[in-house]
């Protein structure tokens, strides 16, 4: 599929125009109703200035009924605080079926990351990697927090040697909406490695194994970036690949059999190395026809010509088409995708430069 028409394509070639989705397609096509539909865009600021936001994550559609967070929320993390120090954001901020946005939570550790993620049952995870002053010379391991739908505190999971750096998360959950069973696939952009927790989870505790399921990634602090090495992730259960976007290096790796048992923490292959369409890969979604989105942070091999790019490339890596979803680089972060219909799609993707969250539905062929 090709996120773009032609005609699109061309509108955003002349005019760097953000939407690019056509709602009055999708209704005039879906078989099941999509209502309500989000606004195209709404502001990530909190109540307390936070800006710059990161993570971007869809509450699954079979939690059950209940208080806080409701099937179809859309959650974004913020890093930078209200005087764009990164490293020092601490809200997670709720979008609902409105697009009605309030405070989720309020951490009391900052620079909350894409590393953003949430269970059938509605408890969330995140990661964050903190820093005194906004600066990479200050830049703390962080940690992988658990929370309840209401939003309250749980704990934490992992060590400083499976938990360095949070900054990105693919989940796998097989659970029922009350309890279960999830794997959890972490990047740590501070030590170059991919660590699994393999979480089971009910109404009263949640329980997890750790292991470094891969190492050797590229890896570095940068003063305009703060941090570069292995960012967002994406799992596809079907063929029980990972796969990695790597901003330190502008590729996409892969690992194979990423659930089962390793007798030594794998590296991962060569997928997409892309250095005319990837600056900096951030995060990855996957559609419903196997096709990859992938958001440039532009923190890496930037071009100008190509700010903010949400690239698409097909299941076996070819590129497709992109799209820039702010006129200036910086922009792409987090990115999240959820299926509405066996055809129809909602994308959810940050603008860092604007502080919002763009939305659009269409239809995947």
């Amino acid at each position: 599929m090709n996120l773009l028409t032609a005609s699109m394509r061309a509108a955003v070639a002349k005019t760097a125009a953000i939407a690019f989705f056509s709602f009055s397609a999708t209704l005039a096509l879906a078989q099941n109703s999509i209502f309500p539909l989000l606004p195209s865009s709404v502001s990530t600021i909190p109540a307390n200035g936070d800006v710059n936001p990161y993570g971007v994550a869809f509450v699954p559609k079979n939690l059950p009924a209940g208080g806080g967070l409701q099937p179809g929320d859309i959650l974004v993390s913020n890093f930078n605080n209200i005087e764009n120090l990164q490293g020092t954001g601490t809200t997670i901020l709720r979008v609902n079926g409105n697009g009605v946005t309030s405070t989720f939570f309020t951490s009391n550790q900052g620079g909350l990351t894409a590393a953003l993620g949430v269970l059938s049952n509605g408890l969330v995870l995140v990661g964050n990697l903190p820093t005194a002053d906004g600066t990479s010379a200050t830049v703390q391991p962080g940690r992988l927090a658990i929370i309840d739908r209401n939003g309250n505190f749980l704990g934490t999971f992992g060590t400083l040697a499976t938990v360095n750096g949070p900054w990105g998360m693919a989940i796998y959950d097989t659970g029922n909406g009350v309890s279960g069973t999830a794997t959890v696939f972490l990047s740590n952009v501070l030590n170059g490695t991919v660590s699994r927790f393999t979480m089971t989870y009910n109404a009263a505790e949640v329980t997890a194994t750790v292991t470094i399921l891969a190492d050797g990634f590229n890896h570095r602090l940068d003063p305009a970036a703060l941090v570069l090495g292995p960012s967002g992730l994406a799992y596809v259960a079907a063929t029980d690949t990972l796969y990695v976007a790597s901003s330190a290096d502008n590729a996409v790796y892969e690992i194979t059999r990423a659930t089962q048992p390793h007798s030594e923490p794998t590296h991962g292959t060569l997928f997409i190395q892309d250095f005319t369409h990837l600056h900096g890969p951030i995060d990855i979604a996957i559609l419903q026809n196997g096709h990859f989105v992938i958001a440039n942070s532009d923190g890496s091999n930037v071009d100008p010509n190509q700010p903010s790019e949400l690239v698409e490339y097909t299941s076996t890596g070819q590129f497709v088409s992109q799209m820039s979803v702010d006129p200036n680089n910086g922009g792409a972060f987090g990115l999240a995708v959820n299926d509405l219909t066996s055809t129809v799609i909602r994308l959810a993707a940050v603008d860092d430069n604007a502080n919002s969250l763009n939305m659009w539905t269409t239809i995947v062929h």
